[in-house]
């Protein structure tokens, strides 16, 4: 609470500065944030998920140890920098999240279609944000090198390009709309064009993240449910295709970038 109090009073002083509100109001979020920087409360999820990695849970009393995450049984550190990827014995383009359940399923016996039934922030799907801010942690500082080597990568990568641009609903949204060209802001933030590499940290670099306004850890499949309420389209089902293809894009989009995770959003 005290922290979104000080943050409403930046954007107010901001506000009252007249002619340069916006340039004012985005330096004292970036101020806020450094201000915020040591005590990130990401790093209670990052604690919880390291936990969880070595804890024997699940049906079959196992850890994920052996989770292989795309380099190997139990490789964690630059994992996460190179998903989603295609992995053969699923025979799917998977993400974070998505691996960790089919390790979770396989690994542990826990119901993997339960798990994408839970609300978020509850029961093994908090679980599952804290394992992912864990993971996503132990590769910071890394840059992201999304392989487009299997033609499944490739074609996620179409679909999520063509996912990005296709306007609908009742405002006649796209994910482009706000993140198709440079400069634009909405609430006095910038949006990074998510169409190139924006930068070190930016976009698909910074989440799993730490959302002040609500108090929550968000995850990169919450990010993309929140964008399509935000456009008025349905929200998609947790691990769907379109999602899984929309990150994709973005993240081979911003291959070179260097990862924040688990950064500080509004």
């Amino acid at each position: 609470m005290k922290a979104r109090l000080v943050m409403s009073a930046m954007l107010l002083a901001a506000a009252g500065s007249g002619v340069h509100a916006q340039d004012d109001a985005a330096a004292g979020i970036a101020k806020f944030r450094e201000m915020l920087a040591d005590g990130n409360p990401a790093e209670l999820y990052e604690a919880k998920g390291e936990a969880l990695w070595t804890e024997k849970r699940g049906p079959k009393k196992a850890s994920l140890e052996q989770c292989d995450l795309g380099l190997g049984p139990g490789v964690v550190k630059g994992a996460f920098v190179q998903l989603p990827k295609y992995f053969a014995d699923t025979k799917r383009v998977q993400d974070l999240e998505m691996r960790l359940i089919t390790c979770m399923e396989t690994l542990q016996g826990f119901n993997a279609a339960e798990i994408m039934k839970t609300p978020w922030g509850k029961g093994e799907m908090a679980n599952l944000t804290a394992l992912a801010t864990w993971i996503g942690a132990e590769s910071k500082g890394m840059r992201f090198n999304i392989s487009q080597a299997h033609e499944s990568e490739r074609t996620m990568y179409e679909v999520g390009k063509r996912l990005f641009f296709a306007r609908g609903s009742s405002h006649d949204f796209s994910c482009a709309t706000c993140h198709g060209q440079d400069g634009k802001r909405i609430r006095l933030q910038d949006l990074p064009n998510l169409t190139k590499n924006p930068g070190d940290g930016v976009g698909f670099a910074a989440w799993p993240a730490y959302r002040i306004s609500n108090g929550q850890m968000w995850s990169m499949q919450l990010r993309l449910n929140d964008c399509y309420r935000q456009q008025r389209f349905p929200e998609p089902k947790f691990g769907s295709d379109a999602t899984i293809a929309l990150s994709v894009y973005m993240g081979v989009n911003g291959n070179g970038s260097e990862s924040i995770v688990p950064a500080l959003k509004r």
